[in-house]
């Protein structure tokens, strides 16, 4: 069990109560394997392992509940979407989960509330824990996407590779769909841009 008091109010089992309320039994499962591998992640390169799986645990907190709900947590936080994120509903759940965390959970790491605040868009300079938990979220272990097995199994050989070729798979997945990829995927894609896949 995690000392999840470290972070928040909550104890590891009341956390867990609280996504089986605000989510479905696929999202739940989700949640556990990102926070096992995002653990897993940061014993490899180096972050705080129980910090990791926390993050991870928590990342998806508000991605069960109806979008009109995510947007409300933001708008009464005084946050203001920009264009392209506005366009972007399904970016909103992040945003809503760490404000969410920080007002609800009482969680004061602001690394931990980074990691769940950028785990779907990245973000140009990421910690190692945003970077862990953001792959981790990628390449989950029921993740089954196109190339989802490529992009794990290069993450667990480089960090650096495996987010240059997963921000890359998003940035295609979005044009295709004809949304835009945002300020903060556009700045993660700049600064990966000269990272070669070795394999």
């Amino acid at each position: 069990m995690m000392d999840t008091k470290k972070y928040c109010r909550f104890t590891e089992d009341e956390i867990k109560a609280v996504l089986k309320n605000r989510m479905n039994e696929h999202r739940y499962e989700h949640s556990l394997n990102v926070a096992k591998r995002a653990a897993f992640l940061a014993e490899k390169y180096g972050a705080d392992a129980e910090k990791a799986r926390f993050a991870g645990l928590i990342h998806d907190i508000c991605k069960g509940i109806p979008q009109e709900e995510q947007l409300a947590i933001i708008e009464k936080e005084g946050s203001a979407l920009d264009e392209d994120t506005k366009k972007s509903p399904a970016m909103w759940h992040s945003i809503a989960g760490a404000i969410y965390c920080e007002h609800e959970l009482c969680v004061t790491d602001k690394d931990v509330l980074n990691a769940v605040r950028y785990h779907t868009s990245g973000r140009g300079n990421m910690s190692i824990l945003e970077k862990v938990v953001y792959m981790a979220d990628l390449t989950s272990a029921e993740r089954n996407y196109p190339d989802a097995e490529y992009t794990r199994n290069l993450t667990d050989k480089s960090l650096d590779e495996g987010i240059a070729y997963g921000v890359r798979w998003i940035a295609g997945d979005l044009e295709r769909r004809g949304l835009p990829k945002g300020k903060d995927t556009e700045a993660l894609l700049e600064e990966y841009k000269n990272v070669k896949i070795t394999e």
